[in-house]
């Protein structure tokens, strides 16, 4: 949790965060459709006419992804108390559908290419790949960097569809050289680099559905929470220890569900303080969460015996 923003006002300043990392995504994408499309198709590449392609679907995605954190950022309301979070979670879904479009086109046209005779590529697509290359690994640095700093699933998303394009600009280079240094013959190399990262987008593809789809159902893995949580709680005075503690992630959100044991022997008065006591502390620290259900439960020593 070390990496994870985390103030009073932490929420807010991670969902900037988020649309700011969108916006540069997208504006970097859109202008890398104009250069990877026209050197394509006046360098005679379908690999990178292909990659072209790859870039649009960064711009739909980021689009996607930019409208779904705006929305997930809206504060908990009459009809959402839980919040917005989980928009982003199928902002993640969307993004996944557009990646596997994507794939499945390019695999498609790969074959068509690889089947039908055509001209070796230009030399000067290589200089372009090879920069692309290089400003799309520092998209996919930058969008990590901030996917750790706010636990943004959108943001993983985002920066996973950064270094697929990196990939399959990778794989349009190699198969571009391999046609130029082999000559006649050797055409469809380039076809056959952009069938390879057809494949490629589809497997980082299921690397991002894999983890939005825990998130979506619930899936325990917050080990490392779960134990602040429980660190937390017992600060407060009368409780003794804590049991379950289940959490739910929404966005950059979490609601916890959480049993702690007191002494049997007190009011219920008492039990309703001590709980309230630690819903307030657990939403006061900064680890992000946003609601806390604490269920009380009188303490049993005999349970170690």
């Amino acid at each position: 949790m070390n990496d994870v923003l985390q103030s009073g006002n932490d929420l807010q300043d991670k969902w900037k965060i988020g649309k700011k990392t969108v916006l540069v995504g997208l504006g970097v994408s859109m202008a890398l459709v104009f250069v990877k499309g026209s050197a394509g198709i006046f360098g005679n590449s379908y690999a990178l006419v292909a990659d072209a392609l790859e870039s649009l679907s960064d711009v739909i995605g980021s689009f996607v992804v930019w409208v779904g954190v705006r929305y997930a950022s809206k504060p908990p309301d009459i009809e959402h108390p839980y919040g917005h979070g989980r928009a982003e979670t199928l902002v993640t879904f969307a993004v996944v559908g557009i990646l596997m479009a994507t794939a499945m086109y390019i695999l498609y046209q790969s074959i068509v290419n690889i089947l039908t005779p055509h001209s070796l590529p230009a030399p000067f697509t290589l200089i372009v790949l090879a920069m692309v290359i290089l400003l799309k690994e520092g998209m996919y640095r930058y969008a990590i960097h901030r996917s750790r700093i706010t636990g943004s699933t959108s943001l993983r998303a985002e920066a996973t569809h950064h270094r697929s394009d990196a990939i399959t600009s990778i794989a349009a280079f190699i198969g571009i050289s391999i046609a130029l240094l082999l000559g006649p013959g050797y055409e469809a190399a380039d076809d056959w680099a952009a069938l390879i990262a057809s494949g490629v987008i589809i497997v980082n593809s299921y690397r991002i559905f894999k983890p939005a789809w825990g998130e979506i159902m619930d899936q325990q893995n917050h080990q490392n929470l779960v134990q602040e949580i429980k660190t937390i709680a017992t600060t407060i005075e009368g409780v003794i220890d804590t049991e379950k503690c289940y959490i739910r992630k929404a966005g950059v959100n979490y609601m916890v569900d959480l049993h702690i044991e007191v002494d049997g022997s007190i009011s219920v008065f008492m039990g309703h303080e001590i709980a309230h006591q630690v819903e307030h502390l657990l939403k006061e620290s900064n680890l992000g969460i946003i609601y806390v259900s604490v269920h009380v439960e009188p303490y049993n020593i005999n349970r170690f015996i």
